[in-house]
């Protein structure tokens, strides 16, 4: 794949090969920055899993980067006032699954009661081919709708392991500072060796790195805690 002059001359300002630590990572990664726009910043973690192995779980960022996010609660009629007052963008039972049946997914999130799941599961069409599909894993699926909507409105975020065993996400925008992209890159590793398998092997993450959306990948030396 060729790439332009400006992404040429970027690789000279640091070594490809070379593992850097996170707060190295951190300036070079805005550094390299040499997009017109506002570019996300992205971890990607390769982990090693077994056969039988999978991470996915949520977190609130200590800073956050997103737009503020449209949430839709499935819920009976007598808690719709409760989801729009938490901040929920829309709320409700029947209107929304026939909505959603007919290909309508105008929101970013979906948030469920337990009681809703029997309709909402028959949504998977349309929501799982979208990563919509509420789900107790990640907090969607819960009887606390003002919670959740809180903390999603608040910009939590889900983050899983692909078939690869491979996570990628954003912790950060180029323009923010650096300090704040390394608070938010040390709180999602935190929260990854929380929520490492039991049964996990040494070595569980195998390697870490950082980017910029068109930029190029920064090696990082992570040091794996006991």
């Amino acid at each position: 794949m060729k790439h332009g002059k400006k992404y040429n001359e970027m690789l000279k300002k640091y070594d490809p090969s070379k593992k850097y630590d996170v707060a190295e990572a951190c300036k070079l990664v805005k550094d390299l920055h040499y997009a017109k726009f506002d570019e996300t910043v992205e971890l990607s973690i390769s982990l090693k899993l077994g056969k039988n192995q999978t991470v996915r779980d949520t977190l609130v960022f200590p800073h956050q980067f997103t737009g503020e996010k449209r949430v839709l609660v499935f819920c009976k009629d007598e808690r719709v006032k409760e989801a729009l007052d938490a901040g929920a963008t829309y709320a409700g039972a029947a209107e929304y699954i026939e909505k959603v049946k007919g290909g309508w997914t105008d929101f970013d999130v979906a948030v469920a009661t337990p009681d809703m799941m029997k309709d909402v599961g028959r949504l998977g069409m349309v929501l799982g081919r979208r990563g919509l599909m509420p789900n107790p894993k990640t907090g969607t699926v819960t009887p606390n709708i003002a919670q959740a909507v809180e903390e999603l409105k608040k910009g939590r975020t889900e983050f899983r392991a692909d078939k690869g065993g491979v996570i990628h996400i954003p912790v950060g925008k180029v323009s923010m500072s650096e300090s704040d992209t390394l608070d938010n890159i040390k709180a999602f590793l935190a929260e990854l060796n929380r929520k490492k398998p039991i049964d996990a092997k040494a070595g569980f993450i195998r390697s870490v790195s950082l980017s910029s959306s068109m930029g190029p990948g920064i090696w990082i030396d992570y040091k794996e805690e006991a």
